[in-house]
């Protein structure tokens, strides 16, 4: 049944990124045997993904300037690359390199992409062709087709019954694929109603590929590149989370680098048998699991059914209509597309959905590659913001309540005579080590009382770098001037190292620094209560 549904789907697949469609039969397969021999999760399956083929195309296809023989070649030798960068990111333990891409921009990537699919796709469904260069052009030319009486009966009934059939029968059971069932629907309502007009998908060639090099010219080789680390991170991002939460729910532990490492194993053999890029599927993975699948055992399988079908039943295949396959990637739109993500990024943290939109409008105004980056550059853009300017506060007591609470949310909080309790939260660093001067100036001009000491707690204090370091020389100066004294309270050792070789712990002295606050304030209440402080 796995096997049954893969054809269709890698089918489909390939039409998106613009290639014939029986390239995506060719990735399939690889994909499969490549994983069961690498794959280091029982249960993942990899093939042809939505969310590469628009990347795949936008390199692709403008290269290959319309010849689909080209385009191949270029596709295949770009998997290769993919592959080479994939295996080099995982001998040299690079998987945190997907934590680039935060959850709302992971979140507006693909959901940007699947607006692009979707529209995309549209004038497909409907039986007719737009020529169009971006998303919004492609959108106009679809209305205006639309609103020019070119829709094909044919086209729109079987497409809008494939899409029903492939929804619905993905809300009753993951054991019965709905794109195996709309494509041999599709292809009986072809024969039955004598649909002649509906494009198929035609003759593929006989057999398997024989292995093959690609050859491109070497001046191609820059922008190809540059794709296959945009396809690489993409897949990285979602082999790593799908192959994650299937491993928590069967109690697995997998290793992010093995991942990698077999995902540039199946990019290889993919693009070395006339395939292209490749990365783990949910939907696939789904129905795996729903059959039973408990081993790569079971993507093997997959991987040899997908060869008999192809090589015992290739009319079965050539058969299927092209509005189907356009109701395939619809259907795959629908799921990549994260409504429940959005509506809690909304409620949840509003920055964070500005972040997403932003990751979204980069896809679609600007392009596929691009939006890319616009992602990571907001990604590292938001880091920096909340680095730059961290949350900090004074403490106080509450009463009945044990510790020091932060003044701001607990207003009630009684403040220690003479000390000025502050926790700043974060490292201290080039980028807000000024914020962190003014702040303590801040709350010392602003304190009601006089204020003998300075207690900064440091837990989230983590590192202190030059530039923090002077800054924190020019706030002693500043004190001692005005003679009160400056401690921290739970700094961590490391952070306490830098400041050893910065001079400044033996400014301060081992007295100064506290293990944690209650002895740190203790000490300074002690210090007020001998006959010497009055």
């Amino acid at each position: 049944m796995l096997a049954a549904m893969l054809v269709p789907q890698g089918m489909a697949y390939a039409e998106l990124t613009g290639l014939p469609a029986y390239t995506g039969i060719y990735t399939t397969i690889a994909a499969l045997l490549a994983y069961s021999v690498f794959g280091p999760n029982r249960r993942l399956v990899l093939g042809p993904d939505s969310s590469l083929a628009p990347v795949i195309a936008a390199v692709v296809l403008p290269l290959a300037a319309g010849d689909p023989a080209t385009a191949i070649v270029l596709a295949s030798a770009m998997s290769i690359l993919a592959g080479l960068v994939c295996l080099a990111a995982g001998y040299l333990s690079l998987g945190v390199v997907t934590e680039l891409l935060s959850k709302p921009l992971r979140i507006g990537y693909l959901n940007g992409i699947a607006i692009l699919i979707f529209v995309s796709q549209v004038p497909k469904a409907l039986g007719f062709s737009v020529s169009a260069d971006n998303t919004l052009d492609t959108l106009v030319e679809t209305i205006k087709g639309i609103a020019g009486n070119e829709i094909v009966a044919g086209a729109l009934a079987i497409s809008l019954a494939s899409v029903a059939v492939i929804v619905g029968l993905g809300k009753v059971t993951k054991a019965v694929p709905g794109v195996v069932i709309a494509a041999l629907g599709s292809i009986g309502a072809v024969a039955l109603f004598d649909l002649s007009s509906i494009d198929t998908v035609g003759a593929i060639p006989s057999g398997l590929p024989l292995l093959t090099i690609p050859g491109v010219d070497f001046s191609l080789v820059p922008a190809l590149l540059g794709g296959a680390v945009a396809v690489a991170l993409v897949s990285f991002a979602d082999t790593g989370a799908l192959s994650t939460a299937t491993a928590l729910k069967s109690g697995e532990h997998i290793d992010p680098n093995s991942e990698i490492k077999a995902l540039g194993a199946a990019n290889l053999l993919s693009g070395f048998f006339q395939g292209f890029a490749t990365s783990a599927s949910s939907s696939r993975t789904a129905v795996a699991m729903a059959v039973g699948a408990k081993s790569q055992l079971a993507g093997l399988i997959a991987g040899i059914g997908v060869i008999l079908i192809v090589v015992f039943a290739p009319g079965v295949v050539s058969g299927i209509p092209a509005p189907t396959l356009a109701a395939i990637v619809i259907t795959a739109s629908f799921t990549l597309f994260d409504w429940n993500g959005v509506a809690w990024l909304w409620k949840a943290r509003r920055s964070e959905f500005i972040l997403m939109l932003g990751a979204l409008l980069g896809v679609l105004v600007l392009g596929v590659l691009e939006g890319i980056g616009v992602a990571i550059v907001l990604s590292l853009a938001n880091f920096f913001r909340k680095a730059w300017r961290p949350h900090s506060t004074e403490l106080g007591r509450v009463r009945g309540v044990p510790g020091f609470h932060d003044r701001e949310r607990h207003p009630e909080a009684e403040v220690v005579p003479g000390l000025l309790l502050v926790r700043y939260d974060a490292p201290i660093f080039f980028a807000n080590a000024a914020d962190f001067g003014r702040r303590l100036q801040e709350l010392l001009r602003s304190a009601d009382r006089p204020i003998r000491k300075v207690i900064v707690v440091g837990n989230a204090i983590t590192d202190i770098d030059t530039t923090g370091a002077e800054i924190l020389d020019h706030i002693l100066d500043d004190l001692e001037s005005r003679h009160v004294g400056f401690a921290f309270a739970g700094l961590k050792g490391p952070t306490k190292d830098r400041l050893r070789r910065y001079g400044i712990y033996g400014r301060l002295g081992d007295d100064n620094f506290f293990p944690n606050t209650l002895s740190a304030v203790s000490s300074h209440e002690q210090e007020g209560d001998s006959p010497a402080a009055g």
